[in-house]
């Protein structure tokens, strides 16, 4: 994996770090890739019980770093040839291919997040930022469209119109502009400490429970009725009857601890 990020694990919490803090962690492709392996490696971790998205220094993730993506013409010239591909690309599993890692991933965002930077936030299931935040959709500056994945993210989150503005304008805003337009889902001074916080809460029920409920409402928030009600049978089906389901009622029952095994659904 690249040095550009780091995955560590502590306490079934998998922390994956954006390492170029010199650069407010701006995207190169090597944080590309090292991005995906990093999505691959905690994807296969059934013990975790979430996953920690942040950036080193001081900024989150301050965008695409046009100059290091140029200065490899050839290499660039090979990652424009996705953008004619009928299948998803690199650049959009950067933000998208958190939605199948089968645990909650939560953004701790602060700094600068811009363009790259916010849809990968968007990508996580929960954002919390630090009141210091900025974001924008910044691709308007460069006279480009969002297509990281930000796209198809933002439509679960904001009306169209607020999402058109962002877009169009390349505005700059703040955390609490982003919250009131829904883009992030928590505030806080110390983001880590209310991550944490939020993962005891979580890790109190089925591992396998959790990640059902997450590809559940993946799959049926935007469908047709007859679609989201599928989806629900589909999960609950593969849920129902499994250890980890029989041990929660049987902590609900006998008002004990009793532990979990390591999550089936994928």
């Amino acid at each position: 994996m690249s040095n550009r990020v780091i995955v560590t694990v502590d306490n079934q919490i998998a922390t994956v770090t954006l390492n170029r803090a010199d650069k407010h962690n701006g995207m190169d492709l090597d944080m590309l890739r090292g991005v995906i392996a990093a999505q691959k490696k905690v994807r296969k971790m059934k013990d975790i019980r979430a996953v920690i998205l942040q950036g080193d220094g001081p900024s989150f993730c301050a965008g695409l770093d046009f100059k290091s993506v140029l200065s490899k013409p050839l290499t660039a010239f090979t990652s424009y040839l996705q953008l004619w591909s009928p299948m998803q690309n690199d650049f959009q599993t950067w933000s998208i291919g958190w939605r199948s890692v089968g645990v909650p991933v939560i953004a701790l965002m602060h700094g600068n997040c811009f363009g790259a930077g916010l849809q990968l936030g968007l990508g996580a299931d929960i954002r919390i930022c630090h009141p210091d935040a900025q974001l924008s959709m910044m691709e308007a500056k460069w006279g480009l469209v969002p297509d990281m994945g930000g796209v198809a993210l933002m439509r679960e989150l904001m009306p169209l119109d607020k999402a058109k503005e962002l877009t169009m304008t390349g505005r700059i805003i703040s955390s609490a502009q982003a919250q009131e337009l829904g883009l992030i889902t928590h505030i806080s001074d110390d983001p880590m400490q209310h991550a944490q916080a939020l993962i005891a809460e979580i890790s109190a029920r089925s591992p396998d429970s959790v990640a059902a409920a997450k590809f559940l409402l993946q799959d049926a928030w935007r469908a047709l009725d007859g679609a989201a009600l599928r989806a629900e049978r589909l999960w609950q089906r593969k849920v129902m009857g499994t250890k980890n389901q029989r041990i929660s009622v049987q902590r609900n029952q006998k008002k004990e601890a009793i532990p979990f095994s390591s999550r089936s659904i994928d």
